[in-house]
Formats: C-alpha cells, structure tokens, sequence
C-alpha cells in the first residue's frame, strides 16, 4: 500500500494500530482531540492473545515491566468462601500471559513507542477530527482550521465515534444492560497470591471484581443492577465522579477476610460511575477507504477482559490486511474483525446475564463456554502484526 494512514483517536487501539502500520511499511499519522495525553484511568486487563501482539511489536518486557500477570481467576461469595477458581495466562496453558495494568501506564507505553519509531509528531494532539470526504485515490480529512489527506480513514476515536457517527447517522442510542457500574484504583497491600483477579458475587446479582495493577495499586469495579435492559437515557452520566458511600451501600458488610473491601472502596484514589452499555453490531464498519477500530466499532460490556483485546487484535489483522493493499485490505480486515468482534459481544451479553450463578460446575461450564465462543485468548490466531 501506498500514503499515509490517517488514525483518528490515540487510545490504545489508534496507537497500536500505529505501531503495527509502521511494523509493516505504512506510514501512518495519529489524531487526538485531547490536548495532552496523560495516564489517566483504571484497570483494564489484556488476554494472551494480545499480549501477544504487543509482544511482537517487541513491547513484550516493557509491558511486563508496568503489569501484573494474572495467575487465575476465582469466583467466590460475600463471605470469601471460593466457589471455582481457573488459571489463566501462561498457567492456564496459553502462549503468553494474562496481562493486569493501569489503562494510563499502558497507553503511555504505546504513546512513547509511537513517538520514538515513527517520529515526534506521529502523534497531532489537539486536533480533533471534524468530517471527511471521499474521492477516488484517498480521503480528505477536515480538521478545524484545515485538513490532511489520507489514503486511509481510522476511525479509532471510542464510544463516542465521530467517524462512526458519520458512517453510521441512524445507528440508533447506546444500550444499557441495566447494570450501574463504579470503578476504582486503590492503593493497599496484596491480597491472596499477589497475582489473582477475584469475582465477588453477593446477594441480589451485586458483584466486585478486584485484581492487581502494579504494586501497591487494585483495580476494583463494584456492578449493580438497577433496571432492566434497554436504550440507555439521553441524560446517563459518563465518568461521572462516584461516592464511596453509594458503593458501601451495597458491599460494605461484606467480610472477605483477606481484602477490606470497605477499605478499598474508602481509600480509592480514583472513583468513577458510569453505566454498562454497548450498541448492537452493525451489518457493515467501513466504506470505501474508512473503516472503524476498536470501541468506535464494537462497543461491548466490560466483560472478560475483551474491550482493549480486541482493539490491539483489531490493529493487528488491520495492519497485516493493508499490507495487501487498499480497498482489498479493508475488506478482507472488516470481514475477519466484524464476525469475531460480533461473537464477543453477544458473548458478553449472554456472560453478564449469568447472574447469581454459585455451582462450581455452572461456572466451569460458563467461561469455559465463553472462551471457546470468543476465541480470545487466541488459541486459533490469524495474523499477527508481523505476519507471525
């Protein structure tokens, strides 16, 4: 392929999307709104198979560096009492690890390795995309103030899309699962191995979920249902800040024994409250010479550890597909990306729906369904960055 990539968004699925481009040839410009990229954020956790991306990206020891790998999952009740536990990463028998680290750390990684490979001003911030037109040999991308051309549109820029709202102007409003969301990080000590994400599961479907990030920080997220599913209210609040006491409210009596859970929620540096959503897949992404990435084109619940899996995954097969050339590329990538991602959402709807599941047989039963249906720990990859 021939000219510069234009990616919108430098989250983790532009930025990488940006390293696997210049990995095979493609010279490629990142476009952020935000004026100054700093580590902000949460938790989030990364499957084998996208450890592995990032790993033949030659990212793999730095990443190791600012992460946690995740030795096994447990499920237990209010009370501590395990009801199942799973090994996961490199003890559950995959390639590379499971990956645990803060969103900010790790988006810093990628912005730093972008700027060293592909120049200083590889990465526009304070440039937020407006519009785009199409024409024969590329797009013309329409920023405040000018414009850059393209041969490629990326439109990686998250839940809130502008490309896809573009693309999409009938897509229709975001879902709500019905689920109010807080998410946490916490400075405190280790609990159990050090190395183990634990899923909470109280009375009336209430659940926390708690994992390591990086000593000293836990990553926590407190879920509650409170209505039933549907299009989400236009007046919904995102990243809104949280009260500890509107958590405390549902999870502080419970005694796990080895995590204060009061405590974890009390002392959180960082409280945020937002809704679960996603939307429903969309029949196509992409057309002509735009196409989407990551959130901006598969929002999903935050469930199994897919949301930031998928966009280095979509980065990956996107880049590898480009290498073939354009518009074939772009097809060949959203015909591979679109399927898979649209099994992961329907995955994570059926996996939150799992409610106040207890019998360890019920749960083995479940992730091990939600893996095979999934694909995400990559047992069965396609195309790596690399071609590997």
């Amino acid at each position: 392929m021939t000219g510069r990539v234009v990616i919108a968004g430098a989250g983790i699925g532009g930025l990488t999307a940006a390293l696997c481009l210049h990995a095979v040839g493609i010279e490629a410009t990142v476009l952020e709104s935000v004026g100054e990229l700093r580590p902000l954020g949460v938790g989030i956790n990364l499957l084998p198979r996208a450890v592995g991306e990032l790993t033949e990206l030659g990212l793999g020891e730095d990443l190791a560096d600012i992460a946690v790998a995740t030795a096994k999952n447990i499920y237990c009740d209010s009370s501590g009492n395990t009801l199942f536990a799973e090994p996961r990463g490199i003890a559950g028998g995959y390639r590379w690890p499971q990956y645990s680290v803060h969103r900010g750390r790790l988006q810093m990684l990628l912005l730093s390795a972008v700027r060293e490979r592909l120049g200083p001003h590889a990465v526009r911030t304070g440039t937020p995309l407006v519009g785009f037109d199409q024409h024969t040999d590329g797009v013309r991308v329409l920023l405040p103030g000018g414009e850059v051309e393209a041969a490629v549109l990326v439109g990686a820029d998250g839940l809130h899309s502008v490309v896809r709202a573009r693309l999409h102007p009938d897509q229709g409003p975001l879902l709500w699962s019905g689920v109010r969301m807080w998410r946490g990080v916490t400075e405190t000590e280790p609990f159990l191995d050090g190395r183990s994400m634990v899923i909470v599961r109280g009375e009336q479907n209430v659940e926390l979920i708690a994992y390591p990030i990086g000593p000293p920080l836990v990553n926590w997220v407190a879920q509650v249902p409170v209505a039933g599913p549907g299009p989400l209210p236009g007046d919904a609040n995102w990243n809104r800040p949280g009260l500890p006491e509107d958590v405390l409210a549902h999870v502080g009596a419970w005694e796990l024994g080895w995590l204060d859970v009061p405590g974890l929620v009390r002392d959180s540096s960082v409280l945020l409250e937002y809704p679960m959503a996603d939307r429903d897949p969309l029949p196509w992404w992409g057309e002509g010479r735009v196409t989407l990435l990551g959130d901006a084109a598969h929002p999903m619940y935050p469930v199994g550890a897919n949301g930031a899996s998928q966009a280095i995954i979509d980065a990956a097969v996107l880049a590898a597909e480009l290498a073939d050339g354009v518009p074939g590329g772009l097809t060949a990538y959203e015909k591979a990306r679109r399927e898979a991602t649209t099994a992961v959402v329907t995955a994570n709807r059926a996996m939150q729906r799992t409610g106040d599941t207890r019998s360890p047989a019920d749960l083995a039963r479940i992730t091990a369904s939600y893996r095979r249906d999934t694909n995400a720990d990559g047992r069965h990859s396609t195309r790596a960055c690399l071609g590997s």
